[in-house]
């Protein structure tokens, strides 16, 4: 005879409720291959912590892609590169999504080139944008075309793709606007693409973020870069990030956060840990914001205080400090 075990509607109840909490314990983050280290490094951690108790899924589909599903809800945090656009912004207000914007790193975007690449050692902004801006596609196809002196051979360029806040931000300090770029490039999302396109091809130049050149400075050159106000060529490093002499190309980091998923004891807790986590900062070898910085971005999820400080209009080479003395614009 087969016994039937007698569930109590109660206990039905339980169940369910535990499995509502169950499945309320996974936090979705999303976006910028840039910050992904860093906060895949903050999840890991969280995730030891909790025991099992929650769980952190980190998707890298570059900030545009990352924006694109917070703002259809598809996400409870995103991670960007560079801040949220006006068209963004729209998106998420149709949607009824509301955010809070906190900075929680420094990156220096680096411009790098094959270490058989002998001939230049730096580059001022003016030969960047001579290499990237619109008009160069078709036309600067060599070295020399930048610079006569330069080798007669193929310049191939690596750089972020459309949908990366690293591309945003890399045209809009080297040339003057957002997305505004040549497209005859190998574009990708994917860092680790450029990196190996870097490594492998002596006339190869791409911009990357800090820490994906870092662990590669052996099989590639960063370049100074002269912003052309009067300090000549300036190297990437924390030191130069900290004392604001790696101009215009070192840039705040961001994660956005949805409002709503604020109120979820797992996120709370999860960016309470990740406004502490400034060794792990360091450890995927990026700059960690100034005290000040983290505390102001703490108050600011406590009193949920929405929107940007930049109204959806980045702005490149400011002090982190200034942005956080700004009113958020919704």
């Amino acid at each position: 005879m087969i016994l039937k075990r007698i569930v109590p509607a109660a206990a039905l109840l339980s169940f369910a409720a535990a499995g509502a909490a169950h499945a309320q314990s996974t936090i979705k983050i999303d976006g910028s291959s840039t910050v992904f280290p860093i906060t895949e490094a903050v999840a890991e951690e969280f995730q030891k912590a909790q025991k099992g108790k929650v769980r952190v899924t980190v998707g890298i589909s570059g900030t545009g892609g990352g924006f694109k599903k917070f703002c259809r809800g598809e996400s409870d945090i995103s991670n960007a590169s560079r801040p949220i656009l006006k068209e963004e912004m729209d998106t998420c207000a149709k949607a009824g999504i509301e955010y809070v914007e906190i900075p929680v790193a420094f990156d220096a975007l680096t411009v790098a080139v094959n270490p058989k690449n002998e001939w230049v050692k730096s580059l001022t902004i003016a030969q960047l944008k001579k290499m990237w801006e619109p008009a160069a596609q078709g036309k600067v196809m060599k070295w020399k075309d930048v610079e006569p002196s330069w080798p007669d051979s193929p310049l191939k360029l690596f750089g972020a793709g459309a949908d990366s806040g690293t591309f945003d931000y890399f045209t809009e300090a080297v040339n003057g606007k957002a997305k505004a770029s040549r497209s005859d490039f190998t574009a990708s999302e994917d860092d680790n693409v450029l990196v190996t396109g870097i490594e492998n091809d002596r006339g190869a130049l791409g911009f990357i973020p800090y820490a994906y050149y870092q662990p590669h400075a052996a099989k590639m050159k960063a370049l100074g870069i002269d912003e052309g106000k009067g300090k000549g060529p300036v190297l990437p490093s924390e030191k130069t990030v900290v004392d604001g002499t790696y101009s215009p190309l070192s840039r705040p980091l961001f994660v956005y956060i949805n409002v709503k998923a604020i109120d979820r004891p797992e996120v709370k807790e999860f960016l309470a840990f990740y406004l502490k986590s400034q060794k792990l900062i360091t450890e995927v070898k990026y700059v960690p914001l100034p005290p000040k910085a983290y505390e102001i971005g703490a108050d600011r999820i406590a009193k949920k205080t929405k929107g940007s400080a930049f109204g959806g209009h980045p702005e490149v080479g400011l002090p982190i400090l200034e942005i956080l003395k700004r009113e958020p614009k919704v």
